[in-house]
C-alpha cells in the first residue's frame, strides 16, 4: 500500500533534525520513531498517531479521529486520523507533538 508522501513531508519538517528520530517503514506506510518508539506515521493518506492508554479516549473526540484497528483488534493508545483532518499545519502539529511527546515519556529501545 502506498502512502501519502505529502503528509510524510510534512512531518519531516515538523520533526526537524532531531538525532532521536529515526524513520522506518511499518503498516504498509512509514513510521517516525523517537528514540526507537513509535511517535507517529502515515498509512495511506492518514496519520496513525501514538498517544497512549490514558489519552486515547481524548483523542478520540477530536475531529478525524478513530481507533487504530489494522487486524480486527483494535489498539488502544494508538489513533488514526483522517488525512483531510490534518491538512491544516495547525491540527497536524499538534498531533505530532501529541505522538512525540508519548514517544518520549517510554524508555529508549
Amino acid at each position: 500500500m502506498a502512502y501519502d508522501e505529502g503528509l510524510a513531508e510534512r512531518i519531516r519538517e515538523r520533526l526537524g533534525t532531531d538525532p532521536r528520530i529515526a524513520e522506518k517503514r511499518m503498516f504498509g506506510g512509514i513510521a517516525f520513531l523517537f528514540q526507537g518508539n513509535m511517535a507517529v506515521g502515515v498509512t495511506g493518506d492518514d496519520l496513525m498517531v501514538r498517544v497512549g492508554p490514558d489519552a486515547t479516549d481524548a483523542a478520540l473526540a477530536r475531529p478525524g479521529a478513530r481507533i487504530f484497528d489494522m487486524t480486527g483488534r483494535p489498539m488502544r493508545g494508538w489513533v488514526v486520523i483522517a488525512g483531510e483532518a490534518v491538512a491544516e499545519d495547525d491540527a497536524l502539529s499538534a498531533w505530532v507533538e501529541d505522538g512525540q511527546a508519548f514517544a518520549a515519556s517510554l524508555p529508549p529501545k
